[in-house]
């Protein structure tokens, strides 16, 4: 709440400055106040709800500052904004919160409409809601009040919205249009004003391209397809268009499944009857190509998590129609247990795509912390990439790789056996050096030396075994270059030990001073005694030394032997004198 009231102070301020222009006119700032206000409050993490809360927050709260409330608790009074009212650019601000609502309200709806296809004509309606205030805030910017930037903005606001309308109505032509318009104005716009704004502008004109394209595709512009595989990736083409464009790609590769009905790996053909699994095992060579042309390390790793997706959900249905499979063998007769069934080795190879992958993924996000690694901190408040954040994403590399040893189909295929053990043997490599590096960061120079030495013993044995292997899993990395970097490290560690030990070893010979003080009397000063831990260390001194200390005076009686003191005998109680004289004089106190 408070950021709210911080980021209306400042478009109040910013307002107010255009207010006192030398042309007069009101201006407002739109593209830029919707991107910075998503950005703030949910839309970095595609929270729509959170947003739309925003929104809605905002308005009251310009209501209010404007005096401009639709009646009282108990009754609404509809009211609207006129062109005579444009006293105040926050008139305009308040038009095109309600649109951005409206609109957050659909991009909800939207999110929720994959499971509860019913939400998908509330959602239209909202769209068109959107869109409505959009074209009533064009209209108010007409007004001359208003300067020729705010207008095309919101020209190009109207635009767009009106697009993303259309978009969903399946309107191809009419969407193409709308959103040509848009991409003009904003064009337009981003040569004519300082680079910030330009900036903006040009990403709008890169989120809006994707839809264009692909509503020429729609038209029958066979070329968009090209050029939208291509944006797919450069990265372009978020939020709903990045949905649209999996259902074509899915779409496309669904036509040509129809010609596919076997796959064949490690010398055994497959028979392919599902049509999830057809689908997956076409589009796969194009995923791999995308992945292997990205050199965006943000594009790949989405390229990585779609095709992991794509894969477990394959591997899902295969598992179905594996447990259907083991219910008929169940009733039936037939009960060979020994041979892999066809499905049972799809499965496996499913199984094999997806930890191959999951290995290569990890592989280059190695990679990329390894160069961070090396580059020099620019700043040190930030934490930067450490040698235990590549030993994890090792050790999830030899547990993918232990996996692939265990894959059902595969056990008698020495091979591959012998294949998985030596690139387990160089990823075992890598991550011991890494872990070398961590203790070499904490001056463990003997753990490290003794690391480095089985790194060494790792990539000697992978290159005594390569000679004799052919490698038919691929991508093997180098061990050569892991051996010179580790042969450089050694040096640098030994240089690095001896030094250490001459900055210690120079601490005694400055300190060591002979004192017999002992330690009790110099508890302020440090000092490297090795006598203080043999076997007579001088600890307090023994026995302590005479201190004098102040007298206590002492009290002398000498006058006892020569007191002589008075008798005691009336007032020691006499024995025998009792009676009832006795008895009446001690009631009443008279012996006393």
């Amino acid at each position: 709440m408070a950021s709210d009231k911080q980021n209306d102070a400042k478009v109040s301020s910013a307002d107010e400055n255009k207010n006192n222009s030398s042309d007069g006119g009101l201006g407002l700032e739109i593209l830029q106040i919707i991107k910075e206000s998503q950005q703030q409050h949910g839309l970095r993490h595609g929270d729509y709800q959170r947003y739309r809360g925003y929104c809605s927050r905002r308005l009251r709260r310009l209501r209010k500052t404007l005096g401009f409330r639709m009646g009282n608790r108990h009754k609404f009074v509809g009211k609207k904004i006129t062109v005579e009212m444009l006293s105040d650019s926050r008139y305009l601000l308040l038009v095109l919160m309600e649109a951005e609502r409206a609109w957050s309200y659909a991009m909800q709806l939207k999110q929720e409409a994959n499971t509860e296809p019913r939400k998908r004509f509330h959602l239209l309606a909202r769209l068109r809601k959107a869109a409505k205030h959009s074209e009533k805030l064009e209209k108010l910017c007409e007004s001359p009040r208003v300067d020729a930037k705010t207008k095309l903005e919101a020209q190009a606001y109207t635009s767009y919205l009106t697009g993303m309308v259309v978009f969903e109505l399946q309107e191809w032509k009419l969407a193409m249009e709308a959103f040509n318009k848009c991409k003009t104005i904003y064009e337009k716009l981003a040569s004519a004003f300082t680079e910030e704004l330009a900036v903006l502008y040009r990403q709008r004109v890169d989120e809006i391209s994707p839809n264009i394209r692909y509503c020429a595709y729609n038209i029958g512009d066979q070329n968009a397809i090209n050029d939208l595989m291509q944006m797919r990736l450069t990265g372009g083409g978020g939020g709903m268009m990045a949905e649209k464009l999996e259902a074509l790609i899915t779409q496309a590769r669904t036509k040509q499944a129809a010609t596919m009905s076997e796959v064949e790996w490690r010398g055994r053909s497959v028979p392919v009857k599902i049509d999830k699994a057809r689908i997956f095992l076409l589009g796969l060579a194009d995923n791999e190509a995308a992945i292997a042309q990205t050199a965006n390390e943000e594009t790949k790793e989405h390229l990585y998590e779609t095709l992991l997706a794509e894969c477990r959900d394959t591997i899902q249905a295969v598992r179905e129609e594996l447990k259907s499979e083991a219910k008929q063998r169940e009733r039936g007769s037939e009960s060979d247990s020994s041979k892999v069934s066809n499905l049972q080795f799809l499965h496996s190879y499913l199984t094999y795509i997806k930890l191959v992958t999951l290995v290569k993924r990890n592989e280059s996000m190695a990679h990329t912390l390894q160069a961070k690694l090396k580059e020099p901190e620019a700043d040190e408040s930030k934490r930067g990439p450490r040698p235990q954040d590549l030993i994890r994403l090792y050790d999830i590399i030899l547990q993918s790789l232990a996996e692939l040893s265990t894959l059902q189909g595969l056990e008698d295929d020495h091979t591959f056996q012998k294949e998985v053990s030596l690139k387990t043997l160089v990823y075992k490599a890598n991550r011991c050096f890494f872990i070398a590096q961590s203790y070499v960061l904490v001056k463990k120079w003997s753990e490290a030396l003794v690391l480095y030495e089985r790194v060494l013993k790792y990539a000697k044995e992978v290159q005594s075994k390569t000679k004799n292997l052919k490698n038919s899993l691929k991508d093997l990395p180098d061990v050569q270059e892991l051996i010179a970097e580790v042969n450089a490290e050694k040096y640098s560690l030994q240089a690095a030990a001896i030094l250490d030990t001459d900055e210690t070893a120079e601490v005694p010979s400055q300190q060591q001073v002979k004192d017999n003080t002992p330690l009790c009397n110099r508890l302020e000063t440090f000092r490297l005694e090795p006598a203080l831990v043999g076997k007579q260390p001088n600890l307090v001194q023994f026995p302590p030394d005479f201190q004098p200390i102040p007298c206590k005076p002492l009290f002398f009686d000498l006058a006892l032997n020569h007191v002589a003191f008075p008798p005691l005998d009336d007032k020691v109680e006499q024995k025998g004198k009792g009676g009832l004289t006795g008895y009446i004089k001690g009631i009443f106190g008279f012996g006393s």
